[in-house]
């Protein structure tokens, strides 16, 4: 059996992320871990070294906070440990702002569902 990418979700709209839960698990190889909806939950629980996680997929606008501080307080993580920024502010400049912070990618969320399954995919077979 295939080891599935265990992933965090970091979004504060629960429509969105259980869409995005049931896209990634169904088609991804997913198994998401955790999720929160704000960048205080997120920092305490992906910086925790008890947590066993591949990747989080984070949102930058949050009910606190923001997915930049997020990037911020987890540039050191391991290495197989990506962080992903999936946005509708994906703008040139955020992309290059999320870069500088530590970001693996950055997807838009209105164009790039597609990428982010297909980069899943990728970090999946990668950790096998």
């Amino acid at each position: 059996m295939h080891r599935r990418l265990k992933t965090y979700l970091v979004e504060d709209n629960k429509t969105i992320r259980d869409n995005l839960i049931a896209t990634l698990e169904d088609l991804a190889q997913v198994e998401t871990v955790g999720h929160a909806s704000t960048e205080t939950d997120a920092t305490t629980w992906l910086s925790n070294p008890s947590t066993d996680w591949d990747l989080a997929v984070v949102d930058i606008f949050l009910l606190e906070g923001s997915g930049l501080g997020v990037l911020e307080k987890l540039q050191e993580r391991a290495p197989h440990q990506h962080l992903v920024i999936l946005s509708n502010y994906a703008t040139p400049s955020m992309r290059e702002r999320c870069a500088q912070l530590g970001a693996n990618r950055v997807f838009d969320k209105s164009e790039d569902i597609d990428a982010l399954i297909d980069y899943c995919v990728e970090r999946t077979s990668q950790l096998q």
